[in-house]
């Protein structure tokens, strides 16, 4: 039995739905399993990021295969270009949910479903570790948001990729193996071929640990948003110098990254917000100055509140 199958069986999902789907072995189980699920209620996205002289490879199995499977295919195909400061990963990432939605709204879909599983699961959180994350980073992929207007399901989340590989080579099923995942150059792919065994030997139940941590993450910054929109309220929306001042460090750095994420879709650094806390609590005096760089803009003083604006070009 197709392993994705198990995973849908109990979802109730608004319809029609969309699959991303790249062709590989993941995307592959969740398409066949969605169509039996929802019969005449699924459509597939590609999206063609040009990124590999594969991808026109790509893009003609994924057809090959929706013709098959009597499925409609929609092809997008994106250039993405990274803005300063902003990883080629990142602005590929961005552009595919934004392909995603708009064509899961040209299809008349409502949800998308994506097919990342349980070991993606674990290399998120891994990653986020290593770069030092908070809560948002080790409460890694949630199985349902909202982006770019759209509802996205990761129904495959407690899915081993082992499952997934070992089911499709037992069906003969095709799938496409992109040659990248090889390249340890990336560090997606070093966690993947050299630290996920290791945990295997050493944890064999790693898997659902690490998904459990990241559950608890995820519910303490559900926790935090709540306070930090509770006190965000209580000053008028907009961070005022001397509530703050009246508030914990902590509370005042939950609040400031509140506002910043949801306010200004800007993300302080530990530094910069270690400064922005700093300054907020030297600011005694009317003249006090404040004007601190912070992801595409600064935070500076004014009045008694704090404002956030553009970079001068």
């Amino acid at each position: 039995m197709n392993p994705a199958a198990a995973a849908l069986a109990g979802l109730q999902l608004p319809l029609p739905l969309a699959v991303a789907y790249s062709g590989g072995a993941d995307s592959t189980v969740l398409l066949l399993a969605a169509a039996q699920r929802w019969p005449g209620q699924v459509c597939a996205i590609h999206v063609h990021h040009g990124l590999q002289e594969a991808a026109d490879a790509f893009e003609a199995h994924c057809r090959g295969v929706c013709t098959e499977l009597g499925v409609p295919l929609d092809v997008r195909r994106v250039a993405a270009r990274n803005a300063p400061g902003e990883s080629p990963e990142d602005a590929a990432r961005q552009a595919r949910y934004q392909a995603l939605a708009r064509a899961a709204r040209d299809a008349g879909a409502q949800a998308v479903l994506l097919g990342q599983h349980a070991d993606d699961q674990v290399e998120t959180l891994l990653l986020a570790l290593s770069r030092g994350a908070g809560l948002p980073g080790l409460a890694a992929m949630p199985p349902v948001f909202q982006r770019e207007g759209m509802l996205f399901v990761r129904p495959l989340l407690a899915l081993s990729a082992r499952a997934i590989r070992e089911w499709i080579a037992e069906q003969g099923v095709a799938a496409i193996e992109d040659p990248t995942n090889e390249d340890t150059a990336f560090t997606r792919n070093r966690i993947r071929h050299q630290l996920l065994p290791a945990l295997e030997q050493a944890f064999p139940q790693y898997r659902e640990t690490f998904a459990r941590s990241s559950r608890h993450a995820a519910q303490a910054q559900e926790l935090l948003e709540t306070v930090a929109v509770e006190d965000l309220a209580r000053m008028g929306g907009v961070p005022a110098i001397t509530a703050l001042q009246h508030l914990p460090r902590a509370r005042q750095a939950n609040v400031l990254r509140h506002w910043l994420r949801s306010a200004h879709a800007a993300s302080a650094s530990a530094a910069q917000l270690e400064e922005l806390l700093d300054q907020v609590a030297d600011c005694t005096t009317r003249g006090h100055r404040i004007r601190i760089k912070v992801g595409n803009g600064f935070v500076e003083r004014q009045g008694e509140r704090l404002a956030y604006g553009a970079l001068p070009t």
